[in-house]
C-alpha cells in the first residue's frame, strides 16, 4: 500500500472533530475522502461493498443504530446510498453527548433528501474536500504562506522551481491522489477515466435521472469555455443549440449543471460585494469552475501540447488550479473564496476572506513582466475604491504566477508568487 500523503484536510478534520460529534467531508469521487477519514477513524463501515451493500441498506432501513456500532470516530463511507443514516447519526450523538463520534464521507448529494427529517444543526460539522493542491502533491515548495502573507510582510523571497511546461502538465494531471503517484502517461489518464465515468454513469445517479451522454459532454465542453467567466445558462444553451435537433430549454441545461454540481464536478465561485467609496454596481452572478483543471481539459479533449500551443486558453485552465489551491488553502484559515467584478469591467480574480474581516487580493497570471505589472495595476484600482471607513484595508495584494524565478514584494507592496511556491 502507497505511503499515505499528509492533506491539508487532516488539520481541518481535527478540528471539527473535537467541536463536533459526526463530520461529513464531501467532495469528488477520488479526491482522497475516505483514505484521509480513514487515518483517524477507530472503526469503518463502507456501505457501497458491493459484497454487503444489499445487506447493508436492509439494515440501515429496518434498524440503521446497528449500522453505528463501533470503535470512535465511526467511519462511515459513501452514507448517501442509506439516507437514513443521517437522523441516526443525528440520534445517536445526542444519545451520547460526545464529541467525535462519527465521520461521513459522500460524493454525491443523497437523491432522497426526503427521508431526511433533521438538518443536523449543531451536531454535525461539512468539511468540504477537494483534490491536492500543488503543495500537498509535492510539486509547490510552500516557501510562501498564505497565511503569512495576512501579516503583511514587509518582503518575502522564495525560488520558483517549476516551469511552463511542468505547469501545463500539472494542469492536466490534476490534483488526483493516485495520478501523483504514477508515471506521467498513466497520470494523465485518470482525468479522462474520470471524465467518461461522470459522462457514462455519475451524472445520471446525481438524481437518478438519467441523462444523454452525448448531451453531458457538449454542457462540460461548453462549461469549460466559459470557465473563469459569468455567464448566464442563456450562454451555454446557445452553445448547445447548434447540435441539438429540438430546442432545448434553459431548464434542461440547468438540470444537467445541477447534477454536475451535486456529486463536485463543479464548483463555481461567489461573487464579493464590497464597501466602496462610490457607488458602483458590482456584478453578482457565480463565476463558473470545474472542480479541478484536469476535468475541463478531459471535457475538450487538450493535452499539454495544446496549452502550450495556446496560451490564451492555458490561462484559463490555469486560473482554475490557482482557484483550486486557494480553495484549499482558505479551509484551512477558515477562509472562503470569493471573485469581483463591476459594471465598468474591473475584475480581481479572488478575494480571501477570513472569519475575522482581514481579506487579501489576487490577480492570476501566467507570468511575464507585462503581465505582473497589469495584474498590480489591477490590484491597486481595487484597492484604492474600497472604503476603508466601512471595512479593513486588504492585508495583501498578490499576483499569483505559472512561472517567474521568485516570489518577492515588489515596491508598491504588491507581492509577486509562483504558484509552486504557495502553501496554506
Amino acid at each position: 500500500m502507497a505511503q499515505y500523503r499528509q492533506r491539508i484536510a487532516d488539520i481541518i478534520l481535527d478540528r471539527k472533530l473535537e467541536s463536533k460529534g459526526a463530520v461529513l467531508i464531501e467532495g469528488a469521487k477520488w479526491c482522497g475522502k475516505t483514505t484521509t477519514a480513514a487515518q483517524k477513524a477507530g472503526s469503518i463501515l463502507y456501505m457501497a461493498n458491493a459484497d454487503e451493500l444489499r445487506q447493508n441498506l436492509q439494515i440501515a432501513d429496518m434498524k440503521p443504530s446497528s449500522l453505528l456500532i463501533g470503535k470512535t470516530p465511526r467511519l462511515i463511507d459513501e452514507w448517501q446510498v442509506a439516507p437514513r443514516l443521517w437522523d441516526a447519526v443525528r440520534f445517536e450523538v445526542d444519545r451520547r453527548g460526545l464529541q467525535g463520534q462519527f465521520i461521513l464521507t459522500g460524493s454525491a448529494v443523497p437523491t432522497e433528501t426526503e427521508l431526511i427529517q433533521h438538518t443536523g444543526t449543531g451536531r454535525f460539522a461539512w468539511i468540504t474536500m477537494r483534490t491536492m493542491s500543488l503543495y500537498e502533491s509535492g510539486e509547490s515548495s510552500g516557501e510562501v504562506s498564505l497565511e503569512g502573507l495576512f501579516d503583511s510582510p514587509s518582503e518575502i523571497f522564495a525560488t520558483n522551481r517549476l516551469t511552463l511546461d511542468d505547469i501545463a502538465y500539472l494542469i492536466c494531471r490534476g490534483g488526483w491522489p493516485l495520478a501523483t503517484t504514477m508515471g506521467k502517461n498513466a497520470a494523465l489518464e485518470q482525468a479522462y477515466d474520470y471524465y467518461d465515468a461522470i459522462v457514462k454513469a455519475d451524472v445520471s445517479r446525481a438524481d437518478a435521472t438519467l441523462k444523454n451522454s452525448e448531451r453531458t459532454k457538449r454542457i462540460m465542453r461548453s462549461y469549460a469555455r466559459h470557465q473563469g467567466a459569468q455567464v448566464p445558462i442563456k450562454t451555454i444553451q446557445a452553445d448547445l443549440a447548434v447540435n441539438e435537433s429540438d430546442a432545448l430549454v434553459e431548464e434542461t441545461v440547468s438540470l444537467y449543471i445541477n447534477a454536475l454540481r451535486k456529486i463536485f464536478v463543479i464548483e463555481d465561485v461567489a461573487a464579493w460585494n464590497p464597501n466602496l467609496r462610490s457607488k458602483t454596481a458590482v456584478r453578482t452572478a457565480d463565476t463558473r469552475y470545474f472542480s479541478d483543471p484536469s476535468i475541463g481539459v478531459a471535457a475538450l479533449g487538450l493535452g499539454e501540447k495544446d496549452l502550450l500551443g495556446d496560451l490564451n486558453t492555458m490561462g484559463l485552465f490555469f486560473e482554475t488550479l490557482c482557484i483550486r489551491d486557494l480553495r484549499v488553502f482558505a479551509d484551512a484559515l477558515n477562509g472562503t473564496v470569493y471573485h469581483y467584478r463591476d459594471k465598468n469591467g474591473l475584475e480581481c480574480d479572488a478575494v480571501i476572506h477570513l472569519r475575522n474581516g482581514s481579506y487579501g487580493l489576487v490577480e492570476i497570471k501566467l507570468g511575464g513582466d507585462n503581465a505582473i505589472e497589469e495584474g498590480a495595476k489591477t490590484l491597486n484600482k481595487l484597492s484604492d475604491k474600497i472604503d476603508t471607513t466601512k471595512m479593513k484595508q486588504p492585508s495583501f495584494k498578490m499576483v499569483l504566477t505559472a512561472v517567474g524565478s521568485y516570489a518577492f514584494r515588489r515596491n508598491d507592496g504588491v507581492y509577486v508568487v509562483p504558484i509552486g511556491c504557495l502553501k496554506n
